[in-house]
């Protein structure tokens, strides 16, 4: 089970409070003129303390929720960053936990204590009544109230929960003989049908959820289950540690993995379907001091590859990049992080070339999209084929155009600049922060810098950041330190973004996702790119041959019109695209 996030009682003070209002103006999150006003408010509106102070903005439903709590000596859960484990929301049921407003998120056997958290802690006939219902000590915390009815929508609705629970009060028994055998009858057992279904329902969700990676992790009494959704991690469940073993080795069994085997890491593949979805998993498992770590990463088969526009790419950016992919020879580079969009922007590249006129090929690692038309190769280290070995033979295959997964060595980036140099288009990824930054990388790498001036046409970097969900979000007035660090990162192009869109530049106006929502609604909802698109042209080669810095590179690209990432992503803000603060966590990483 997840211990939640929890703020701890503040320090007693001098002077008692005799109301959870005092504990704001001693917190100074209100002053003693509003804490008098609200209270004369309160006597003649009849109106609750708590809806004065959210109606007239003067604290956050988290400042009144901490207030409340330090005032009755309880903690405060966040309840939407845990999960709760499946046995303590079996244990009340949704209807409980709903009617009362109470998430059960963890239960402790041995001392047989149920812990739960209530956005009214104090309601003494709901804590009597889960009392008797359970037969349980009960452990109480308060909630933040709109992050509780979130937390219950999320973890009742979703089914995973539930249907993890029932599969577990089939196997608790079986559990402990699975973990302790050590016999060759053990593949039969992971394959009664509880397991079966622990694991079927845990990618059913993913599959739903639009995750791209499930990540099993084994923790000292328990076993956590996280899903990336748009690029961010979230815990969505939490296993018994008695059963972690048979979950493992049911994967393993599905990817064809020597199940006996718990001392090296392993790597696999299978597919699954759901929802009419065919997926294909990429599995890699991982020793470590708790046991095997699992991570699944999710490729959906005969998935619709996106066009640039979609990607996010506008402008000149685009422009640069449409104008020199047509162009027969030379290397065109995308750079980035792992999980930064690479490999799908090079496939939208792939998308738009394809025509029965040229031969297309590819070497990657591993295969994610397959496109009709196009000769596509996978890696396999352990048989000698490898992006060098591949490129090697597809010199022999009479290409016209060239995909290299990523440029890990010196043989490759070598291989790439000769095939360049030959008459192909090469598109390939690197792994730099920035797009000057891939010079010095294939310097470093013991590429020629005159053949890196002649051969390489177009660098682009990118990273991915989350959309607002665009059927509930809101404009708001931003303080006006975010005003001004706006209009400083985009200097002139504020202005000229103002006049394109017809906006008053004194009138700055953000977007973020709406208060107001269903707490089915996720915040975000799918992901773009953030990109800077760096054309090699005349100055920049000469700049290579110099041997300038990535700095002196950028520069030039910026005085010849590039747009920088975190340029490209306060455009995409202000056009409600996004938030500052997504902007912020991505291109920051830079």
């Amino acid at each position: 089970m997840t211990e939640p996030a929890q703020v701890s009682p503040a320090a007693p003070v001098s002077v008692t409070p005799q109301h959870f209002l005092d504990i704001l103006v001693r917190d100074k999150k209100l002053t003693e003129e509003q804490l008098n006003q609200i209270k004369s408010e309160q006597l003649i509106t009849g109106k609750t303390f708590e809806e004065l102070l959210l109606g007239k903005k003067l604290a956050s439903e988290l400042e009144i929720a901490q207030a409340k709590a330090t005032f009755n000596n309880l903690s405060l859960v966040r309840v939407t960053e845990m999960s709760a484990s499946p046995e303590a929301l079996n244990l009340v049921g949704e209807g409980v936990a709903r009617r009362y407003k109470v998430l059960p998120y963890a239960y402790d056997k041995e001392n047989r204590v149920l812990k739960v958290a209530m956005s009214d802690p104090l309601d003494l006939a709901a804590v009597n009544f889960l009392k008797q219902k359970t037969g349980l000590s009960l452990e109480v915390a308060a909630a933040v109230p709109s992050e509780l009815e979130k937390a219950l929508t999320e973890q009742f609705s979703q089914d995973l929960s539930s249907e993890v629970t029932q599969a577990l009060e089939q196997n608790d028994l079986r559990a402990e003989k699975i973990v302790k055998a050590d016999t060759p009858s053990r593949a039969e057992v992971v394959r009664d049908a509880p397991i079966n279904r622990i694991v079927e329902t845990v990618l059913d969700f993913a599959v739903k959820a639009r995750a791209s990676d499930i990540h099993i992790e084994p923790q000292i009494g328990k076993t956590k289950v996280r899903y990336r959704i748009d690029g961010i991690l979230t815990e969505r469940l939490v296993l018994p540690q008695s059963v972690h073993d048979a979950v493992v080795s049911r994967i393993k069994i599905l990817a064809n993995l020597k199940i006996d085997e718990r001392r090296i890491p392993q790597d696999g593949r299978f597919n699954y379907i759901a929802d009419g979805k065919e997926i294909d998993l990429r599995i890699s498992t991982l020793p470590t001091i708790h046991g095997e770590k699992v991570v699944m990463r999710l490729l959906q088969k005969n998935a619709a590859v996106p066009s640039l526009e979609e990607l996010g790419l506008t402008g000149l950016a685009l422009k640069h990049l449409q104008d020199l992919i047509k162009v027969p020879r030379g290397i065109i580079l995308v750079t980035g992080p792992t999980g930064s969009g690479k490999t799908t922007t090079l496939y939208s590249v792939l998308h738009q070339l394809n025509t029965p006129k040229v031969n297309i090929m590819t070497i990657e690692d591993p295969v994610e999209y397959q496109i009709p038309g196009i000769s596509q190769v996978q890696v396999n280290p352990q048989a000698g084929l490898t992006f060098a070995t591949a490129l090697r033979s597809f010199l022999r295959q009479d290409p016209n155009i060239i995909m290299v997964g990523e440029i890990r060595d010196a043989e490759t980036a070598e291989l790439a600049i000769q095939a360049s140099l030959t008459g192909h288009l090469v598109l390939s990824t690197l792994h730099t922060n920035s797009a000057a930054g891939a010079i010095p990388r294939l310097l470093d790498m013991g590429a020629e810098a005159f053949l890196l001036s002649s051969t390489v046409t177009l660098i682009m970097a990118q990273r991915v950041l989350r959309q607002i969900n665009p059927a509930y979000k809101e404009q708001y007035t931003p303080d006006p330190a975010v005003v001004e660090d706006v209009k400083q990162v985009l200097g002139e192009r504020y202005t000229q973004w103002c006049q394109k869109s017809k906006t008053d530049p004194n009138k700055l106006v953000l977007y973020r996702p709406a208060a107001t929502r269903p707490t089915t609604e996720p915040d975000y909802l799918g992901r773009i790119g953030i990109f800077e698109v760096l054309p090699v042209s005349e100055q920049v080669s000469h700049l290579i041959i110099e041997g300038k810095s990535d700095a002196e590179l950028e520069k030039a690209a910026v005085d010849n019109g590039m747009l920088l990432m975190k340029q490209d992503g306060y455009i995409k803000a202000l056009e409600g695209v996004t938030t500052i603060e997504e902007v912020l966590r991505v291109a920051e990483s830079k």
